[in-house]
């Protein structure tokens, strides 16, 4: 049972923000919601997150040092995926790249790029997500893909963040991605220029993998 994050997008604009699957405020948004608002984007306290919808969710009490907002996340239950093999299990973000624009192109839509401060973005959330074991949108600082995206360097006019966790590799993850609308969305993203992956693995988690895209346009 591996869970990919109902996308947290921000599809941002002159007139706000638009995301994904199920539309997110400010990268964030239950399943079924639709929102948009000004820029600068707000945050908000809910996130959609995918997986198996018959397993419980639960929620993580916050350490002194945690602070994503209660119920933002999901963890694995124990053992869950000890029966994967992850040991080939790796990145290549060209590869990706090239994956994720052959079907982009299907849809009659622009190549991305590959950008260092996206990439940037995607590798600090996937380490946070390692760290603390669990799928979000939401930083332990707090922060929402908006967020780190700017710490990142990237001056975004829009940005549009996916998540996946316990996917052995990423045609794995891509797939889920497609299949799941709200993250196929953020794949189509039509004004979309640029994009960043990064995949980190620590064989000690329950979840094993953790991978995050990152895609935006600059101002």
């Amino acid at each position: 049972m591996y869970r990919v994050a109902l996308t947290a997008g921000l599809v941002i604009g002159l007139s706000g923000c638009s995301l994904g699957s199920s539309s997110i405020s400010s990268g964030f948004a239950d399943q079924e919601t639709t929102s948009s608002l000004s820029s600068p984007p707000l945050k908000t306290e809910s996130v959609g997150l995918g997986g198996d919808p018959a397993a419980p969710r639960q929620v993580k009490v916050a350490k002194l040092d945690d602070k994503a907002p209660s119920g933002t996340f999901e963890r694995a239950a124990p053992g869950v995926l000890s029966d994967r093999d992850y040991s080939h299990t790796s990145l290549n973000a060209e590869m990706a790249r090239d994956v994720i624009n052959a079907y982009r192109k299907k849809h009659g839509l622009k190549a991305l790029k590959l950008n260092p401060e996206l990439t940037e973005a995607a590798k600090a959330h996937s380490r946070d997500l390692a760290k603390w074991d669990r799928i979000s949108h939401y930083g332990s600082d707090g922060s929402n893909p908006w967020d780190r995206v700017k710490r990142a360097g990237y001056n975004a006019r829009l940005t549009a963040e996916n998540v996946g966790t316990g996917q052995v590799d990423f045609n794995e993850v891509m797939r889920g991605w497609e299949e799941s609308p709200g993250h196929n969305k953020n794949l189509l993203t039509p004004d979309a220029e640029h994009m960043g992956i990064a995949l980190v693995q620590d064989p000690k988690t329950e979840f094993k993998s953790f991978w995050t895209l990152v895609v935006g346009s600059p101002m």
